[in-house]
């Protein structure tokens, strides 16, 4: 990818360039707890619902393989069972969890999927926070470490009892991912695919690129920077997305794995990425490390930029984005 606009301010995304035939198709869905949303090109209505069917298949299938919620979902079985036992795991949630260990090794444990030890102590809903001492017992139980895999039979172990995992920061990124897979695979050439703050921009607008808005963190109907973007992956984490306070604090659900509570120092950072699995790994590290390691990560990794909103309400872009011209506002990227 290759940046080659210069940054503008923000500003509403005009119509797109039509085509000579064909119309937009779209669809919404409410799935892994999220919002999700589906919406492509195509000269073919049969194709385009076909095509739009399986995308949102798709997602209930992950939903339904990857839930901490459904009882029986194999990643439920497995925090029910993996403290006891070496659990069999398909091929595609093996290779999640070790692409985890790998964030988490990258990140020094900024991202951490057993973070869940602690995070299920929270309730968003019902505004509940674990007190001092149940948050110090869970935390003895965070870290990916304790997790074994064992690759030619594809088991997972946890090596100690109290160990949870939620592909939370993980999951949609890699639903997302598919989905844009499976859109490919039919033909499909331009088209975006949304579950909660993740998304993929296959293609452009048929003749522009897609405006993806950066929303205000703390004012839904301002927008904090406008990125036209092709053919690239999207997710943003904030600390706005399911919060409650108490005495002046915000719990919200970013975890810091090595505290067990919400770190406070951004509000929103998005990330922009060649593929979902890493956008979104890479959104939840920055949000845990803070705007200077969070920044040095994000531009060691090649292809990867972001766009970060710190405690004060300041806008900072990584290198290459800065390097396209700076300010408030947005770079292609092709």
């Amino acid at each position: 990818m290759r940046l080659n606009l210069p940054l503008l301010r923000p500003r509403p995304a005009g119509p797109p360039v039509a085509a000579a035939r064909g119309r937009w198709f779209s669809r919404d869905e409410a799935i892994m707890g999220t919002a999700i949303h589906a919406e492509l090109w195509s000269d073919d209505e049969a194709l385009a619902e076909q095509a739009i069917a399986a995308v949102m298949a798709e997602m209930h299938r992950i939903d339904h393989l990857m839930s901490p919620f459904k009882p029986e979902s194999e990643l439920s079985l497995i925090n029910r069972e993996a403290a006891g036992r070496a659990v069999p795991i398909c091929g595609e949630l093996f290779d999640l969890i070790a692409r985890s260990i790998d964030f988490s090794r990258l990140s020094d444990g900024a991202f951490d999927i057993t973070y869940a030890a602690a995070g299920h102590l929270y309730d968003y809903r019902e505004g509940v926070a674990p007190d001092a001492a149940a948050l110090e017992r869970a935390r003895g139980n965070v870290g990916w470490q304790h997790l074994m895999l064992e690759p030619r039979e594809r088991t997972i172990r946890f090596a100690r009892d109290g160990v949870r995992i939620d592909l939370g920061g993980f999951a949609k990124g890699h639903a997302v991912d598919n989905a844009i897979k499976i859109l490919k695979h039919l033909g499909i050439a331009h088209a975006v695919v949304a579950a909660g703050g993740d998304s993929h921009v296959l293609g452009d607008r048929c003749g522009r690129p897609w405006s993806i808005a950066v929303r205000d963190p703390r004012d839904r109907q301002r927008v904090v920077a406008v990125l036209p973007l092709v053919d690239t992956s999207i997710s943003t984490s904030g600390d706005y997305e399911r919060y409650f306070e108490r005495d002046g604090v915000r719990h919200h659900h970013l975890i810091d794995p090595k505290t067990g509570t919400s770190p406070r120092a951004l509000h929103s950072v998005t990330i922009l990425a060649a593929d979902g699995l890493t956008s979104e790994a890479l959104s939840k590290c920055v949000f845990v490390m803070g705007l200077a390691r969070g920044m040095r990560l994000v531009e060691s990794q090649p292809g990867a930029d972001a766009v970060v909103v710190d405690a004060n309400g300041t806008l900072h872009f990584s290198a290459g984005l800065a390097a396209a011209g700076g300010g408030a506002g947005a770079a292609t990227r092709q």
